[in-house]
């Protein structure tokens, strides 16, 4: 399915709530955050010329999340940025005295934390990346999750020390699950979507998402004509579109959001101009995108922002994960997981089905997002037959056949 965004309230100004989270102050926030974390490398941002050429564009960028802050994920950004924000807001409160993210590991501000639950609903990534902000800010957590989410994403999630309770269901009756819960035991939920008189969290969380788009802005030479993302409730798809509209405005690139067929609920939004739930049956390879209700914060901003809706097939996103383990003409290898790659599953249909509508030539430059690593890395060595490591493995090696190849052509040169 392909649908141009035809809402009344596409291109109109953003929400002021919205415009603040997604705003450059925010991003600023983000970052003085970042610099605080022992691991936070910029992650890298791959061109592929080769697929580029071969799609008729002019270029075609993909920055890969897989490396982001030791989880493997984009999620790494949201949930823990936000525990960090609700334990500093704690601990100013009780101590009578504003702490900043330099605080965090003092003592007077770690027994507070110590006090604090914070719970999450989560297919795997988001859950991770909550329980890393409670186990590094001292909080404990407790991460809801369903029947379809494995158990080596249950096992990483369990080695940041966060409680697991298992909900029988998919991933919306676990968001309900943990809110019931954490009320009733007066816990904190961080949730990555949101609900009504539940907002400001999951506009943290996509607040933590917004330093994507600021790397990416650096690390390119012109900002891109053209940007595919994927998304389940929609909040990164929404940070991504919301702050390149508010950093670029009237330059901002054409912004396409990509789901799997099978759990669409943000083209059910579009279709149906407001947030519905979707019927939902098979489930989608695509784990962490599997979501049957779109965020109504998350909606609020691409019902402006984005440009077109579309949805991709199951043999689409395994294509793509394979693709990117093997490349053709010399682009870089890449380990994409099962939702990491939707966003360049939909440039290439979008390329065979609706290239004149989306205005894509050879003049274009695209950007798509890896969203995540091998966070299975069973599921994924099952679907592209190898294991990450033989991919990284097949990786290196090209690169030292370039680097040695280059040598011997510099040695060469009179």
């Amino acid at each position: 399915m392909f649908l141009p965004n035809r809402n009344d309230l596409h291109r109109q100004p953003l929400d002021a709530a919205d415009a603040e989270t997604l705003g450059i102050a925010g991003a600023d926030t983000v970052e003085r955050f970042l610099a605080h974390r022992d691991n936070h490398r910029m992650t890298p941002l791959h061109a592929l010329p080769a697929l580029a050429g071969e799609l008729g564009l002019g270029t075609l960028h993909v920055k890969d999340e897989g490396f982001r802050l030791g989880l493997g994920s984009f999620k790494a950004l949201g949930g823990a940025y936000a525990v960090f924000r609700l334990v500093l807001e704690e601990a100013g409160k009780r101590l009578g005295r504003p702490v900043d993210v330099g605080d965090l590991d003092r003592p007077d501000v770690r027994s507070v934390a110590a006090t604090m639950t914070v719970a999450c609903a989560t297919d795997g990534n988001h859950g991770r990346s909550v329980a890393q902000g409670a186990e590094l800010t001292g909080a404990k957590a407790v991460i809801f999750v369903h029947a379809g989410v494995s158990d080596e994403r249950i096992a990483a999630i369990a080695r940041c020390g966060a409680r697991m309770v298992r909900v029988e269901g998919n991933y919306d009756d676990s968001v309900r699950q943990a809110a019931k819960v954490a009320a009733e035991k007066g816990w904190t939920v961080v949730s990555d979507t949101s609900w009504p008189g539940y907002e400001r969290i999951p506009g943290l969380v996509m607040q933590g998402y917004t330093a994507i788009v600021r790397e990416a802005l650096r690390q390119l030479r012109e900002p891109p004509t053209h940007v595919f993302v994927q998304a389940g409730v929609g909040g990164v798809a929404a940070a991504v579109a919301g702050h390149l509209a508010i950093v670029l405005g009237d330059a901002r690139p054409t912004f396409i959001v990509v789901e799997p067929a099978r759990a669409a609920c943000v083209v059910a939004a579009a279709v149906a101009g407001r947030v519905v739930k979707v019927a939902h049956d098979e489930p989608t390879v695509m784990a962490m995108l599997e979501c049957y209700e779109a965020s109504p914060v998350a909606w609020r901003v691409l019902a402006r922002v984005a440009d077109a809706f579309m949805t991709v097939d199951e043999d689409d996103a395994v294509t793509v994960m394979r693709r990117l383990a093997r490349p053709s003409g010399g682009d870089p290898v890449i380990v994409a997981g099962e939702s990491g790659g939707v966003g360049l599953a939909g440039l290439i249909r979008a390329v065979a089905e609706n290239k004149a509508e989306l205005g894509l030539d050879g003049k274009s430059r695209v950007l798509v997002i890896n969203t995540e690593g091998a966070t299975d890395p069973s599921r994924y060595a099952g679907l592209v037959g190898m294991s990450p490591a033989e991919v990284l493995a097949g990786k290196l090696a090209v690169e030292a056949k370039l680097a040695v190849e280059a040598k011997l052509a510099v040695e060469a040169m009179p």
